[in-house]
């Protein structure tokens, strides 16, 4: 998809939630740094002539200093973000120079998202599509966030997530498997055959009878075994 088709979903995420146009456009700061961010990783990336990408440089790099000072949101044009990104509020978020954020995913303020570990086993996050952070969340290291996966407000996540699950506490356990539907609202949802398959899927763990996939494996020290959020 090219640069004003991502622009284009991002700005459609703020309206499929309720904003105006007036609003999105002059008073969302979230939206202001995902679009510097979309302006200047599409410089960085399809711009080959040496002499022009340079040029834009000169000019975007001001500006997303300037973005980052303003709006709080560090958005690094490294930075591997899917289309329909939306960041409801503004202040303390920071994106890692690598890792993988997927499409229509919602980031909440105060979130860090970011590189950690040693050795090979140093790196940032890959974070599938319509994944929900919540409030002042802590996601990092070289680990995996499934698809349509929730990460409550506060929780620190050091290990991998599986699809649909909710995750919460420090450290992260999984409370359940509601996954992320009710927090993530974007244009044609009803008819994303990736959701509809994992809502199709049912809640983890479903009885095999009934033709739902078992409960994927899960590393022990993610699961919540108290019975309840911690």
């Amino acid at each position: 998809m090219g640069l004003f088709g991502q622009i284009y979903r991002d700005y459609r995420r703020y309206r499929a939630t309720g904003g105006s146009w007036v609003l999105t456009l002059f008073f969302t700061q979230g939206f202001w740094a995902s679009t510097v961010y979309r302006v200047n990783r599409w410089a960085v990336q399809r711009l080959r002539f040496r002499p022009l990408r340079l040029l834009a440089q000169v000019f975007l790099s001001p500006l997303n200093k300037l973005t980052e000072i303003v709006t709080g949101i560090c958005i690094p044009a490294s930075a591997d973000i899917g289309e329909g990104m939306y960041i409801g509020h503004f202040g303390g978020i920071f994106f890692p120079s690598r890792g993988r954020l997927g499409r229509n995913c919602s980031v909440s303020q105060g979130v860090t998202i970011g590189q950690a570990g040693t050795g090979d086993k140093r790196g940032a996050p890959t974070i599938g599509d319509r994944v929900y952070i919540g409030p002042h969340a802590i996601v990092v290291g070289k680990i995996t966030v499934g698809d349509d996966a929730a990460v409550c407000a506060g929780a620190v996540v050091t290990r991998p997530v599986p699809p649909r699950a909710v995750v919460a506490g420090n450290p992260a356990r999984v409370i359940s498997y509601d996954g992320s539907f009710e927090f993530i609202c974007y244009d044609g949802m009803e008819g994303d055959p990736a959701r509809l398959a994992a809502l199709a899927a049912g809640a983890y763990p479903a009885p095999t009878s009934l033709g739902a996939a078992p409960a994927p494996a899960l590393d022990p020290t993610l699961v919540n075994t108290g019975g309840g959020a911690p």
